[in-house]
């Protein structure tokens, strides 16, 4: 194959289409969850995947799991769990079983707060693909992305 090759042009290109959808939904969703709620994208995604931590085995996230659940780095979490720490939305403590590990935990205002801007995000998730559906070549892929039905 060469740099020229068709296929690799039509891969490039579906590459392409792919990052403008998500660039669009990004951005449509950080501004709806800024302006009604002062959360980030990032944020938002993180309160959600603590949210759904539970006592059971296997039922707490490692760092590492929530920054690849965020797809974020390892310091980039960090950074990002200390700010919405210092918010009072989400709370660190010791693993009772481990003393080296340490557990992030969203708060009471945290959850009150991830669940006022749930439908907020949803809505703008929504508004971003309605809108994305219009272009010609977005469309496929918002189709792809309406059919899936498995959590990521």
């Amino acid at each position: 194959m060469t740099a020229t090759d068709p296929a690799l042009t039509a891969l490039a290109q579906g590459w392409c289409a792919l990052s403008a959808l998500h660039g669009r939904i990004e951005a449509h969703i950080e501004r709806a969850l800024q302006a009604g709620h002062d959360l980030s994208v990032r944020e938002y995604s993180l309160l959600d995947v603590l949210s759904r931590q539970h006592d059971g085995e296997g039922g707490h996230l490692q760092m590492k799991q929530v920054a690849e659940a965020v797809v974020l780095s390892q310091s980039a979490t960090t950074r990002l769990v200390t700010r919405l720490e210092d918010r009072g939305l989400l709370e660190r403590y010791l693993c009772p079983t481990d003393r080296r590990g340490i557990y992030t935990n969203v708060t009471e205002a945290g959850l009150r707060l991830l669940e006022e801007a749930r439908p907020t995000n949803d809505g703008a998730l929504r508004e971003a693909l309605d809108g994305a559906s219009k272009n010609h070549e977005l469309a496929p892929l918002v189709r792809v992305v309406e059919s899936l039905n498995a959590p990521a």
